[in-house]
């Protein structure tokens, strides 16, 4: 069954389950997963930049996916917000689980 992830990163912890506890809230995931540790390099307004980061990944049905990018980026805190978007195939028990945690 196909299932998909988004992605995002952001600065503070407290922002990260912000975004964690509304996408569950509004049962647009069945999972949030918040990694620290991230060092990020990019290039923001013509200055190289390195900061530390979270990142959070949400796994989430199909049909959910594009409610949980509107949601993300209604409270994102970020001006130009990484939501990054991938599918791919899980295993049938988990898909369910997913697919029925996000109804």
């Amino acid at each position: 069954m196909t299932l998909s992830l988004l992605l995002t990163t952001v600065a503070k912890k407290s922002d990260a389950r912000k975004l964690a506890m509304a996408t569950l809230n509004h049962r647009a995931a069945a999972c949030i997963q918040i990694v620290s540790g991230i060092e990020s390099h990019y290039v923001w307004k013509g200055k190289k930049t390195t900061s530390r980061e979270f990142i959070l990944i949400a796994k989430t049905s199909p049909r959910q996916r594009k409610p949980l990018e509107k949601l993300w980026k209604k409270l994102h805190p970020y001006d130009c917000p990484e939501l990054f978007h991938l599918s791919g195939q899980a295993a049938s028990s988990y898909a369910r689980w997913v697919r029925a945690s996000t109804r």
